[in-house]
């Protein structure tokens, strides 16, 4: 029995970081729990793989249980199946923290643990972010939005704070003294004061302040794509957006109106021309259709005014001040080897799971002159792709959701927080548009100006002001953190050859 010990911690350590993520936010926890799970793999130097992997799967098994409220209430299998599929989920993704445990146990004695591992670890973590699409949920970095250590965002990025995190976890796992120990405080210390002063800089210049208003319009899953609630939802966003009409912007979420673009087209002209009256702009989430192609898109389109000038309303069918979705939710938008999946259950058969890609870099959208960087659902997770969309002229980020799937889960909590660091890394504000929340207004240093509770149809407005100007962040995306950990990489290559000169 005692030999599982280690075991057991390895996966209560995991399991506990959950706490430190949204919506318990408890960010503190990171480094010593961090450190726990480091401590557990050490005392099993046999096994660095295996140790790696069930401390990965408390981590993900824990902090993305939330997946499977979709999968259970919406995928149409048996409780055992869910389970299995969650099950199988969490065991792909804790390979990624099994294989930097395992490349730094088999290269690097203990005691370079923490110059040796932020290389792996940021390694690991660049896999995980594109191989099968990519899944770079719950990293490191996302706990500490409101911690000091968020003012490394601007400069070196989530992942790079994710590094700050694994040297300063790293120092407190090889820790054999008092001045072992002592000097891991120094540097965790130093690392947060460092972050405290660091945000208190300001990268970018504010631009011009606009009024903006959101509807959110608490619309549930199982009803979403019910032809018979196509006017009704239609009709409760009309209604929402009645006293909205004064703002210079007004956004709804991801595929708010649940027709077909091509079957919508009197009611988008209805709505466009009333923005148009209003001097103002809605951009709305909806699928569009080719009939001729077979293709389906995820899309934002902008109605009313392009400009404040516009002389004629800017919305016609298939007009270019529009997004397509790029990046596809696997199984949710997009099935892979779907001749064999689909038939196999309703989990890989659901409404809108066929859709084709966007391109990676595309035009902002323009409304009413403000310019803004779209990322749909799932895409804020990605910062190379938001980068690719953010321009000198874009004033403010726009991310819109449909979180019905994931219930009351910390699901949406935690998908905030990584819009949240986006705005930081790139000094843009961020407004993010949600079908039942969490819809929230995100200035350019993260913070929560304004945001509407879950599960309510309710509408929102608040003044946003635009920046302009460039984040270190942005300028030169991941080359930072790979300068830290090789860097650090490179002392431990080092280290590790005069010892053994010696």
């Amino acid at each position: 029995m005692k030999r599982f010990i280690p075991y057991l911690l390895l996966l209560l350590s995991g399991a506990s970081l959950t706490l430190a993520f949204a919506p318990f936010g408890i960010w503190p926890l990171v480094i010593p729990a961090f450190a726990l799970g480091i401590r557990q793999v050490i005392k099993l130097p046999h096994r660095p793989f295996l140790a790696g992997w069930v401390f990965g799967l408390g981590w993900f098994g824990s902090g993305i249980s939330w997946v499977h409220v979709s999968i259970a209430d919406f995928g149409g299998l048996p409780l055992i199946a869910s389970i299995g599929l969650m099950v199988l989920l969490c065991s792909y993704l804790a390979l990624f923290p099994a294989v930097a445990f395992k490349l730094t146990a088999r290269y690097f004695p203990h005691r370079l643990w923490p110059l040796a591992l932020p290389f792996f670890w940021v390694f690991a973590e660049w896999l995980r972010s594109w191989l099968l699409s990519g899944f770079p949920w719950l990293s490191l970095g996302y706990s500490q939005i409101d911690s000091s250590l968020v003012g490394w965002a601007p400069i070196i990025g989530e992942t790079g704070i994710t590094a700050l995190l694994v040297i300063g976890a790293s120092l407190f796992a090889v820790s054999r003294t008092k001045r072992h120990f002592t000097g891991a405080v120094l540097v965790s210390l130093a690392l947060y004061i460092s972050g405290f002063i660091a945000n208190q800089h300001t990268w970018v210049a504010p631009k011009q302040q606009y009024n903006v208003a959101m509807a959110q319009g608490n619309i549930a899953q199982s009803l979403r794509w019910v032809p018979e609630q196509d006017a009704p939802t239609m009709n409760r966003y009309l209604s929402l957006t009645e006293p909205l009409w004064d703002n210079d912007l007004i956004i709804w979420p991801e595929a708010a109106v649940p027709k077909l673009e091509p079957l919508a087209l009197d009611y988008l002209t209805q709505v466009n021309a009333r923005a148009f009256t209003e001097n103002t702009a809605l951009i709305t989430g909806i699928v569009n259709y080719n009939w001729e192609t077979d293709e389906a898109w995820n899309n934002l389109i902008v109605l009313g005014k392009r400009t404040p000038d516009s002389k004629t309303p800017d919305y016609q069918y298939f007009h270019n001040n529009r997004f397509a979705k790029h990046h596809l939710l696997p199984i949710g938008e997009f099935v892979p080897f779907e001749d064999w999946l689909r038939p196999l259950a309703p989990l890989f058969d659901l409404p809108m799971s066929s859709f084709a890609r966007g391109d990676f870099q595309q035009a902002n959208l323009v409304a009413n002159g403000i310019h803004l960087a779209p990322a749909i659902c799932f895409e804020i997770a990605f910062p190379r792709q938001v980068a690719a969309n953010i321009y000198k002229t874009t004033d403010m980020i726009i991310t819109v959701s449909n979180d019905a799937w994931f219930g009351h889960s910390h699901g949406p909590a935690q998908h905030l927080d990584i819009a949240r660091m986006r705005a930081v890394e790139f000094g843009r504000p961020v407004v993010r548009a949600t079908n039942n929340g969490i819809t929230a207004f995100i200035d350019h240093k993260g913070n929560i100006t304004a945001r509407l509770p879950q599960f309510e149809a309710a509408s929102l407005t608040a003044p946003v002001l635009a920046t302009s100007g460039f984040t270190p962040y942005y300028l030169i995306q991941d080359i930072g953190v790979w300068v830290l950990v090789l860097v650090f990489f490179g002392i431990a290559i080092w280290l590790r050859k005069r010892a053994k000169a010696y």
